[in-house]
């Protein structure tokens, strides 16, 4: 793939233009790329919606399950896939952002044998994954995505990042936290925009990095910062060397051979 004139071209990629846009980007801010996830039947429904000029509402992008790519905004443009949205200061992300929408029907009700969309349709249990998301406390189920629609929007990602010099990935339910659930916890969203942004974050994250240990004899490690989030790893024993990367509202991000969140208040003095 690459892009030409702010539009994407190569094989799979096709270009609906919506009508949903603003002007383009004032110089200098665009830096970050928002996940969504259709919640719907279709790539085809998805398209049809966001270049309806009665929906109001657009995104850049449309990743297929296959790994087709349809563009609807070309890159420089913004389109309206945000809404009301806020991170770390910042508001109103359409004006900061390409919005990359993934076919994905989202969270899933049990029915039966098989789990059910909010549109009617079914999904056998293969499809299906059942985790916390990230702001809530009680596990659901969610659709799966496709490791080809993962590798065809890391793909994209990554020509982003190196023809916008993009500084963040950020997923929609981070930045509406009150009213979106997307991409939701079926999509590996920390690893992913870890493994895509690390290394030009490496030498900045250095500095801020913190070395620590645990003071309670076991301290659960979990995938979110929050309380009832799945546990990703055995729980951390006294006296283990953690190194903190982030902190969240009483939580830290933590490394020791893998990545999770604890209970801030559990670690003890500097290494």
């Amino acid at each position: 793939m690459e892009i030409k004139d702010h539009l994407l071209k190569g094989n799979g990629v096709k270009l609906i233009k919506s009508p949903n846009h603003s002007g383009v980007f004032k110089p200098g801010n665009l830096d970050t790329l928002v996940l969504h996830f259709t919640a719907g039947p279709s790539v085809k429904s998805a398209v049809n919606t966001l270049t309806n000029p009665r929906v109001k509402a657009s995104a850049h992008i449309v990743v297929g399950r296959d790994g087709s790519i349809t563009q609807l905004v070309p890159f420089n443009v913004i389109s309206w896939h945000a809404g009301r949205s806020s991170y770390k200061g910042r508001v109103g992300f359409n004006n900061y952002s390409i919005g990359i929408e993934i076919d994905n029907a989202g969270v899933l009700t049990p029915s039966g044998d098989v789990y059910r969309a909010w549109f009617g349709r079914t999904y056998e249990k293969s499809d299906v994954i059942k985790a916390v998301h990230r702001n809530q406390r009680d596990a659901k189920y969610w659709h799966a995505y496709t490791q080809e629609q993962i590798e065809a929007t890391r793909d994209l990602c990554e020509l982003l990042i190196d023809t916008y010099n993009i500084k963040n990935i950020l997923g929609h339910e981070e930045i509406a936290p009150q009213r979106k659930t997307d991409p939701g916890p079926a999509f590996p969203l920390d690893r992913f925009r870890d493994g895509l942004l690390k290394s030009s974050r490496d030498e900045e994250d250095d500095d801020d990095e913190q070395e620590m240990r645990v003071s309670v004899n076991k301290l659960n490690i979990r995938s979110t910062p929050v309380g009832g989030a799945l546990k990703v790893a055995l729980p951390l024993v006294k006296g283990q060397k953690v190194t903190v990367l982030d902190r969240a509202n009483g939580w830290a991000k933590v490394r020791t051979e893998i990545e999770g969140w604890v209970a801030e208040k559990y670690l003890g003095g500097n290494v």
